[in-house]
């Protein structure tokens, strides 16, 4: 038998249905708590989601629960944008264009005061970082390959007052935050039950896998019998 240390776990309503309560162990955490946690989006902010996943999308609804005033999307896939825009997404963008991040800077009037990168990505890490107004922070919860690099142009760190974080996790403390994001999904304000598009039992986990790499899926729950 494996054992859990106490201090691992965080107690949930009985009522709240394990599917659902899935959702939030992983990019719950990580999306919302980059929005309100390491970002401390303020209400009326303007803000750009680059990379639509699960927790893209989770810090999608956690900008719309905290107040953000514009919520740029921003992705490659059309579908993905589509959602984006039902989930609360003020912008949508597409990645695969070339003149994406002029579009988004001229819209904005300079660029976003808090970009968020989550698809694992120097590509989207740069878009990202480019499309960052003066003074503003763009901020990475996505694992590219460790030997993977970015790079800046270092005069823009002083000259513009621009700042790059990293996100892990959302910063999350679990005990502290899970209660609440389940308190704001409870009252309707983090409907992360939205982005479960799947449920599946285990022997259908090489099709959750292809999904997954084709892009046709947000999140999904393995049922064990």
């Amino acid at each position: 038998y494996a054992t859990v240390s106490r201090r691992s776990l965080v107690r949930i309503d009985q009522d709240l249905p394990l599917d659902i309560a899935a959702l939030f162990g992983c990019a719950v955490l990580t999306g919302v708590g980059a929005v309100v946690n390491t970002a401390r989006v303020s209400p009326g902010a303007t803000i750009a989601v680059v990379g639509l996943g699960g927790v893209g999308l989770s810090a999608l609804l956690g900008a719309v629960a905290a107040g953000a005033g514009r919520i740029l999307a921003i992705d490659v896939a059309e579908d993905k944008l589509r959602f984006a825009s039902e989930l609360g997404a003020t912008d949508i963008f597409s990645a695969t264009e070339s003149d994406t991040v002029d579009k988004i800077r001229d819209a904005t009037g300079g660029g976003v005061d808090i970009a968020f990168e989550f698809a694992g990505s120097i590509t989207a890490l740069s878009l990202a970082y480019a499309i960052t107004r003066r003074g503003g922070d763009t901020v990475t919860a996505g694992l590219p390959a460790p030997n993977a690099m970015f790079s800046i142009p270092a005069v823009t760190l002083a000259a513009e007052e621009r700042t790059v974080r990293g996100s892990y996790i959302g910063a999350a403390v679990p005990s502290r935050d899970l209660p609440r994001y389940l308190s704001l999904f409870r009252r309707g304000r983090l409907p992360v039950d939205r982005l479960l598009t799947h449920r599946l039992n285990l022997d259908a986990i090489n099709a959750g896998f292809d999904r997954l790499r084709e892009g046709r899926a947000i999140r999904q729950v393995v049922r064990f019998p």
